[in-house]
């Protein structure tokens, strides 16, 4: 799906404190934010409206020509099939930032989002349209390329200005409106945590099949935001470490496992219910219909995994290496037996495998939606490999994560290789509707 720049309206603010600006198209802070004080003379137009959707994906598919509409009743990203690309990144609010500038700068972002994951440029003129003298509007690298199934997905952290500064100023009067569970993830036994890598006011997950297409997205919405919200961190991400589909194969993680084989899939729409979705019965109202995702950065210590036996690999996973089957016996979606005994009564899956502190049984059934990616990030300073697990899940409260995650940072025999070195939670809003815009109904 060849990139156009086709116009489409602005979203329209629920909220009476919006700033005043045209109706159609990125504010003209947007647009200096993407061109600079020389755009300003230029018209107020946006690259968003949706293309015909003949070509769009049907559930399950991962192919360069799929895509997914950004609008919806749920954010796309979360039980979207997982992409083979990511790029994640983390915002803070800038200091001076009104309330009134914010919302703008959330309908901004979901203008430029509905265009870019429809496959279009942003701004009215695009990356090779506009005036000679001006810094072109959008950035260009993905021009000809399909949208590879890029999806984007908004959250809102508990820090460090969003909902609360830390001297307890409300600065866009939405303190009263934060969860209550969003607040600091606990501080697991084994976490070191770096803080330049941590938290944050707004993530934006960019996920697709196409990994210049993901970091188009995040560079343009990045320049959206020049002057009301600065990046915090970033992190790339390749090859998909669970699915969310059955359609999908079980990938392997960078130890050379199957990951995610248990993982809840979209085709289970009744277990998405009742463990990803904030239900209407929960609180906060306005999130209804969100999640919330936790994201971790885990370093793998992969030089020495990398001289650890075979049988040592698979006693800490406590499946096969090779077909992924749990070590009870079967094949890799052979339900583990915890009870099976081997030699001196030993049990075939021991008491600190992986799989059995992650199952839902050793867990009172909590779930959660993995949707993690790998990275390597060249070399540290001892020539090691900075390497390891951008890992993202969505859960309906964040308390199953951090369950399932106590239980593992106590007991995982995995622990011995890897370290939590990044840690951040977010509530996910609800998708957006046409003619508003992403996290509307916190401002309501």
């Amino acid at each position: 799906m060849t990139r156009a720049a086709p116009r489409a309206k602005r979203a329209e603010s629920t909220d009476p404190s919006a700033p005043s600006t045209p109706t159609r198209g990125l504010s003209r802070r947007g647009l200096l934010g993407l061109a600079g004080a020389s755009v300003a003379g230029i018209g107020l137009g946006v690259a968003g409206d949706r293309v015909a959707l003949a070509a769009a994906a049907m559930p399950g598919a991962a192919s360069a020509s799929a895509v997914y509409p950004f609008y919806g009743s749920h954010q796309a990203g979360i039980v979207t099939p997982a992409q083979d690309r990511l790029h994640f990144a983390v915002f803070d609010v800038s200091v001076g930032t009104t309330r009134a500038e914010l919302i703008e700068l959330l309908q901004d972002w979901t203008i430029a989002a509905a265009a870019l994951t429809a496959g279009h440029d942003i701004g009215e003129y695009g990356a090779v349209s506009g005036p000679y003298d001006a810094p072109p509007e959008d950035t260009g690298e993905a021009q000809g390329l399909p949208t590879a199934g890029l999806t984007i997905t908004f959250g809102f952290g508990f820090g460090p200005t969003l909902f609360e500064t830390a001297d307890g100023v409300d600065r866009f009067g939405i303190a009263g409106r934060r969860p209550a569970e969003l607040a600091a993830l606990p501080h697991f036994p084994g976490d070191d945590l770096d803080v330049g890598r941590s938290d944050g006011d707004v993530c934006i997950q960019a996920c697709s099949n196409d990994p210049q297409v993901a970091v188009h997205a995040i560079r343009n919405l990045s320049r959206i935001a020049f002057g009301r919200a600065a990046l915090r961190w970033s992190q790339l991400g390749f090859g998909r470490t669970s699915s969310t589909s059955t359609s999908q194969s079980t990938p392997r993680n960078l130890f050379g496992f199957k990951d995610g084989t248990a993982n809840i899939k979209a085709e289970e729409p009744n277990v998405v219910t009742d463990q990803v979705w904030v239900s209407a019965d929960d609180e906060p109202a306005w999130l209804a219909g969100g999640s919330y995702l936790v994201a971790r950065r885990i370093r793998m210590t992969i030089e020495t995994w990398d001289r650890s036996i075979l049988r040592e690999q698979e006693a800490v996973f406590g499946r096969t290496k090779g077909a992924g089957a749990p070590l009870s016996g079967g094949t890799e979606f052979t339900e583990p037996d915890f009870t099976l005994a081997g030699r001196e009564d030993q049990p075939l899956i021991g008491a600190a495998a992986h799989v059995r502190l992650a199952h839902p049984t050793q867990n009172k059934g909590t779930k959660l939606l993995r949707r993690g990616y790998n990275f390597v990030d060249g070399n540290d300073d001892l020539g090691r490999l900075e390497a390891g697990l951008f890992f993202i899940s969505f859960q309906r409260s964040p308390a199953q994560f951090t369950s399932v995650q106590l239980n593992l940072a106590k007991h995982d025999a995995l622990n011995e290789y890897i370290r939590h070195v990044g840690s951040a939670l977010f509530a996910v809003p609800a998708g957006a509707r046409e003619n508003s815009f992403v996290g509307a109904p916190l401002f309501a």
